[in-house]
């Protein structure tokens, strides 16, 4: 899935009633979430100690290429024109892809909302998210392995 639109904020939940959105604690049963940043003046995104794991990466500040290289190499030409989309017109964008995890030889689902915004002037802006892990792996044809 790979899904870009304009920006526009819409409300998740009608203030006062706030059993409309997920506890923080019933996501969590079901993934692992962590948000991330990148700055479009200098092209350096910065993870999160839990996303730069997964990501195989040492250090959270990276560029956009570390990062997208370990995604399921099918879908990496599909994210990176999403970046690139979303770095020239403020937008909100939604993929999914797997990790591969070279020591379990398994993949990682993994999900991603993001926005950009800030882009009125050249070489500018910011592009902001989250990652949602969920807690199982997957093999080959998508078959689910196990839940962590």
């Amino acid at each position: 899935m790979f899904k870009i639109t304009r920006a526009n904020s819409v409300p998740l939940g009608t203030p006062g009633q706030p059993h409309l959105l997920p506890h923080h604690e019933f996501l969590q049963q079901f993934c692992a979430a962590e948000g991330w940043s990148g700055d479009l003046s200098t092209g350096l995104f910065r993870l999160g100690e839990k996303a730069a794991a997964i990501h195989g990466l040492r250090d959270g500040e990276c560029g956009l290429l570390n990062f997208v290289r370990c995604y399921d190499p099918a879908d990496r030409n599909h994210v990176l024109e999403l970046f690139e989309q979303a770095a020239t017109s403020c937008s909100s964008f939604c993929f999914s892809t797997t990790i591969a995890l070279e020591e379990h030889g398994q993949k990682q689902p993994l999900f991603c909302i993001g926005e950009s915004s800030g882009l009125e002037q050249r070489y500018s802006g910011t592009i902001t998210g989250v990652f949602f892990f969920p807690r199982f792996l997957v093999e080959g044809a998508g078959r689910t392995l196990l839940r962590q």
